[in-house]
């Protein structure tokens, strides 16, 4: 391969910053592919970050997908070396079959309670692939031991483990490793166009969606990792590509259920979750044909009810907790004609649209963030044996950024000034970096204080996700740091970190409001298929409280901003 020179020429372009394209530009960039990622937004803005955040082996695919199943299981165990910081084990509780009315249980119960168990028995024969544990069985008064909180009316319990994951922090990782190994990463930049020459795509038009200026770049090859949207890159030139999009809702409820994940099942038999994720609960998730726009993805009170309605049958006391926001991803899962929703298959396809007249596009459609990296590998297999390169993927041995060995929370929380809270926060966010980060108090102490302190971000980490990993705005900042995704919703901590950014990113007063504004409007979207009682209140109160605020200078008081 002869590698291209001009700045605004590239051997590969990769359209899309969700977790397939910066898995792929990262892949890419190991193996010296000359790789440029653009996004139109910030990364993981679409599906990539909106799902459970779950690195399993999708034991709900054994009877149809087994291939899946074991890739997924075997991309966790890759995934647990590049980036242990970031996952944690979860272990689920999945409660049996019903007691009915003290009047004995029915035959077909039996028969399914035995089902589980042999179901299960064979998931463990993939549990080693991502250090899993076996199942086990538990009685009702184990389970309720061990959960209080679970419905008495269980006939017993599975148990069964999987990982979480930050899908934000993965997918921004992955830039970043992309960038350290030399690939160029945009974000906010659009691809509003293919450049042709004939039948072959060489090069992409680009869009800067805070100026709005157009450039050409050039490339060898175009890969379309755009998600739900790559329906539409692909049609930039001309090109079909078919899927069958499914919109997944999800509920994050203001505190911890419990610190085991709960298994159970929607009224129609769907599988649903309850998560522990950080000081919140994920509940999750629905699956149904999706026919609208992406980018503007509508959540109806039904679909919030349905969710609290299967997890209420097994945790009762679920509607004590408040519905912090709803929120949706659309997947772009693999066309078929005729399954129900979440029979689909999670495979993934890479496709050559030389068969369509556009010789040089590629198009990746299906898979699983389980199995992202995999995925990426295939992906960037296709790209190399297209450019001759001979290089082979390294990306299973590579530690993203934060992958290496990193001190423990007391460490870092006693040579840094921090709290406790917030070093433990640190080193899940940033794993071996956690030093670097929070050695920016050392230049300015203030940056040592909590801004958000429902998740313990530190100013460091805010000024350093502005400075290094792309963050231009509040809400990618959100994304980055989980700033204002705790309990307050941003009630407390809203006004420093617009200070921050302001003084970053030198914004006057209308631009920081702007900011701000756009913050609670995000924030608004989440609120409002569930927002009622108290949860409204709170919302038109920091709405109100927000609006008003002068308090946005960078060298405010501390404290100030707060309501």
């Amino acid at each position: 391969m002869e590698p291209t020179r001009d700045a605004d020429s590239f051997d590969l372009v990769v359209v899309g910053g969700g977790v397939n394209g910066t898995g792929i530009a990262r892949d890419a960039a190991l193996r010296g592919v000359r790789t440029l990622l653009v996004e139109k937004r910030d990364f993981a803005c679409g599906a990539s970050g909106a799902n459970g955040g779950m690195i399993h082996g999708g034991f709900r695919y054994m009877l149809h997908d087994t291939r899946v199943t074991r890739l997924s299981c075997v991309d966790s165990g890759y995934i647990q070396k590049i980036a242990p910081h970031l996952l944690f084990r979860v272990v689920f509780i999945l409660p049996l079959a019903w007691r009915r009315d003290g009047g004995g249980r029915k035959l077909g119960e039996k028969l399914y309670d035995y089902a589980m168990e042999v179901y299960f028995a064979t998931y463990d024969r993939y549990q080693p692939f991502k250090n899993g544990r076996p199942h086990t069985r538990l009685s009702p008064e184990e389970a309720l031991r061990i959960e209080p909180g679970l419905s008495p009316e269980m006939h017993g319990a599975l148990t069964m483990d999987e990982w979480g994951i930050d899908p934000f922090r993965l997918c921004a990782l992955s830039a970043r490793a992309a960038a350290d190994a030399g690939a160029t990463v945009l974000t906010y930049t659009q691809a509003t166009g293919l450049l042709r020459e004939g039948g072959r795509v060489v090069g992409v038009r680009l869009r800067d969606a805070h100026t709005g200026a157009t450039r050409d770049v050039r490339a060898r090859v175009v890969f379309n990792a755009a998600g739900p949207w790559a329906t539409r890159v692909a049609g930039l030139a001309g090109a079909p590509l078919k899927m069958r999009p499914g919109k997944g809702v999800h509920l994050t409820l203001d505190r911890r259920l419990s610190s085991y994940g709960l298994a159970t099942f929607g009224i129609d038999g769907r599988q649903i979750y309850a998560i522990p994720h950080e000081s919140s609960t994920v509940v999750g998730t629905t699956d149904d044909d999706f026919y609208g726009d992406p980018d503007d993805i509508p959540i109806v009170q039904d679909e919030v009810e349905y969710l609290l309605q299967a997890v209420e049958r097994a945790f009762p006391s679920v509607r004590q907790a408040r519905v912090l926001r709803a929120w949706a991803g659309v997947r772009n899962t693999l066309h078929a004609w005729g399954p129900n929703e979440d029979r689909l298959s999670r495979e993934h396809e890479v496709t050559d649209h030389a068969r369509d007249g556009a010789d040089g596009l590629y198009s990746l459609v299906g898979g699983k963030l389980a199995s992202f990296r995999a995925q990426a590998e295939h992906a960037t297999d296709v790209v190399c044996a297209r450019l001759g390169v001979p290089e082979r993927c390294r990306t299973h041995l590579v530690p993203l950024p934060g992958g290496g060995a990193a001190p423990s929370p007391a460490e870092l929380a006693e040579e840094f000034g921090v709290s406790l809270h917030a070093a433990s926060r640190v080193a899940y966010r940033h794993g071996s970096e956690a030093p670097r980060v929070l050695s920016l108090a050392r230049e300015d102490r203030a940056l040592a204080d909590p801004v958000c302190r429902c998740e313990g971000t530190t100013g460091a980490e805010l000024v350093f996700a502005i400075r290094h990993e792309w963050a231009r705005h509040l809400v990618d900042l959100r994304r980055r740091c989980r700033l204002a995704m705790g309990p307050c919703q941003g009630t407390r901590c809203l006004g420093r970190a617009a200070a921050l950014l302001a003084r970053e990113r030198s914004l006057d007063a209308d631009e920081t409001q702007g900011e701000m504004m756009s913050l609670l409007a995000e924030r608004w979207k989440g609120m409002r298929a569930v927002a009622a009682g108290e949860g409204l209140a709170q919302a038109e109160l920091m709405r109100h409280a927000w609006l008003g605020s002068a308090a946005l200078r960078a060298d405010a008081p501390r404290g100030a901003g707060r309501r």
